[in-house]
């Protein structure tokens, strides 16, 4: 990573439970139709699945699998806005190794081709199945339909530890089309789990060029693991499965505004904004007084009721790498999609997020690991009287295509309209000053849904 220095400001510059107790669970519902982990004669393992997550949100998350016989390890990135399981199987400059599928007795290729481009960087294979199994997940071994990545261009990146990516949206989105069955599809029908998986990811406040040993996370597969959150979970319809599309009824920046001034802020670059940039601080001196909370407003299962996830900024202005021991460098965590509003991983990574397939809902709850500092970097509350809510972000769920697209239009708008008033707080004290550094490393965090 190249460093251009440039002129200051006084303190900135301007560049570019217990575990354990092992515990087998299956999921019931009680009254509130809230998803427990209470059987103890069930079949999954969920403490087993803890800290089964390795990096960060620079570098993305990822679990270890076995796929083939023999078995060949391999870490596979976690994605919940695609559906496709891939893995590099062909040598490439920016990994370390890859999938043989000729050394697998098992594997079985469907003559198929595929491609599949993401916001950033695209790949392309053929189709294919294998065993494949994974140390920290589910007991035993699923065939999984495999795209055997061929080609690839800025999908793997420099300094990344993983070899393929697990897409764990629904059918609607897999390639090439809905008939490639995605991979957690396969381990509900092959191996009996419930339909539900819950995501933890604790790179919270963690500069991901200052840690030897990644804070990574959990996927439990098969329910929810209670050790993981804080507080209750807060659910809001899924309301069309495809993505894990949800309705969003506002949207809000803090009760303050930026108190930024012109005598102590520096010049941020367009590419400051679109993630592509950073900004530096001298140590000991953070950026995190001078922006807001965030907080998103959703529609809760019981319709008439909303509640509030928040995220504080030390989630969205994110700590990167420091220069020459004097300074800290900083990028803005959220960015603009061409898919509306999306609640990526830097919201996430305040939240245990409950991805409740079978009764289509998705759930939020306190990290347990979401602090810095002793203090929490993200909140939930509620409920609160939906139509006191309800901004022009909401839309009551729409039956027909033609009112899905004025739905997505909404929230596009909304979206822009958050990004438009930080800008405008800033504009005013804009600067010209030259030399940034590029962050290589944002195209993971834009993959991450």
């Amino acid at each position: 990573m190249s460093v251009t220095a440039a002129e200051a400001f006084p303190w900135c510059y301007n560049v570019s439970s217990d575990v354990g107790v092992t515990r087998r669970v299956v999921l019931t519902a009680d009254g509130d139709g809230l998803s427990l982990a209470s059987d103890p004669s069930g079949a999954v393992n969920f403490l087993d699945m803890v800290n089964n997550l390795q990096g960060d949100y620079g570098r993305g998350y990822y679990i270890e699998m076995s796929i083939g016989t023999p078995g060949q390890k391999v870490n596979i990135l976690v994605d919940t806005g695609s559906s496709n399981f891939a893995v590099a199987a062909a040598p490439h400059p920016f990994i370390t190794h890859y999938f043989d599928a000729a050394l697998s007795g098992t594997y079985q290729s469907s003559g198929r081709t595929v491609a599949v481009r993401y916001t950033q960087g695209n790949w392309e294979g053929e189709l294919g199945t294998d065993r494949v199994s994974i140390p920290n997940g589910p007991n035993g071994t699923a065939t999984i339909n495999i795209a055997a990545i061929l080609s690839s261009e800025g999908f793997f990146l420099p300094g990344v530890n993983w070899q393929g990516i697990l897409g764990l949206a629904y059918p609607m989105l897999a390639r090439p089309d809905s008939s490639v069955v995605p991979f957690f599809n396969s381990l509900v029908q092959q191996l009996g789990i419930p339909d539900i998986f819950s995501l933890q990811m604790c790179g919270a406040g963690i500069s991901a060029s200052s840690t030897a040993d990644p804070p990574g996370g959990s996927l439990i597969m098969g329910g929810i693991e209670p050790t993981l959150y804080q507080g209750s979970v807060w659910y809001t319809p899924i309301v069309e499965e495809w993505y894990f599309q949800v309705e969003v009824l506002k949207l809000e920046v803090g009760d303050q505004n930026l108190d930024l001034d012109c005598r102590e802020i520096q010049d941020f670059s367009s590419g400051f904004w679109d993630g592509s940039k950073l900004a530096c601080w001298m140590k000991g001196e953070t950026p995190w007084r001078f922006f807001p909370k965030l907080s998103i407003y959703l529609r809760a299962t019981n319709t008439s009721q909303s509640f509030r996830i928040t995220i504080l900024p030390k989630l969205y202005i994110q700590p990167i790498t420091d220069v020459d021991g004097t300074l800290d460098c900083f990028r803005f965590g959220l960015s603009s999609s061409a898919n509306g509003l999306v609640i990526g991983a830097t919201v996430m990574e305040g939240f245990y997020v409950v991805f409740d397939r079978a009764q289509r809902r998705l759930g939020f709850a306190l990290s347990s690991c979401a602090v810095s500092g002793g203090e929490a970097l993200s909140e939930v509350a509620g409920p609160f009287s939906a139509a006191d809510v309800a901004a022009n972000c909401s839309w009551a769920p729409p039956k027909e295509p033609f009112m899905w697209v004025i739905s997505y239009a909404l929230m596009a708008v909304c979206a822009v309209v958050l990004i438009m008033l930080l800008l405008l707080l800033v504009l005013p004290c804009r600067r010209n000053r030259s030399g940034e550094i590029t962050d290589e490393s944002s195209l993971v965090r834009h993959r991450i849904k």
